[in-house]
Order: C-alpha cells, then structure tokens, then sequence
C-alpha cells in the first residue's frame, strides 16, 4: 500500500462533561456569546464555543505545552 501523507485521524468522538460555573463567568461567557454573535454575524451557543475557548487557551499556554511535552518525551 502506499503511503499517504496524511496520518490517520485521531479519534474524534465527543466526550460530553458537565460542569458548574459561578454566576460572574456565566455572566461572561454570555457577554463573550453576544460579542461573537455581534462580531462573526452568526449565533453560536455557549457550549459550543466554550471547547474553542478551552483548545485556545490551552494552546496559548506556553509551560502547559513544555510539561506536555516533556512528559511525552519520558
């Protein structure tokens, strides 16, 4: 078989969560919701946004990336 160039897909089923938040970060994500709609033109739910937000921030994350990455290499 040859080989592609493109690996195989990790997978890709969603694993749903449930979580709390305070009142103020409701409030927030909320606000965030209604600035995303005003600038994109297009409504999304929170929980659709949140795992976004999440992969963003974790990205960003310069000595996240650096353990992971060093606990991989182990």
């Amino acid at each position: 078989m040859v080989g592609l160039k493109l690996a195989k897909l990790p997978d890709r089923t969603p694993i749903k969560m449930t979580i709390s938040v305070p009142p103020e970060l409701n409030s927030s994500l909320v606000a965030y919701a209604e600035a995303y709609r005003n600038t994109y033109q297009v409504p999304e739910k929170i929980s659709d946004l949140i795992p976004a937000m999440l992969e963003s921030f974790l990205a960003s994350d310069r000595a996240f990336t650096k353990a992971r990455k060093d606990t991989v290499e182990e």
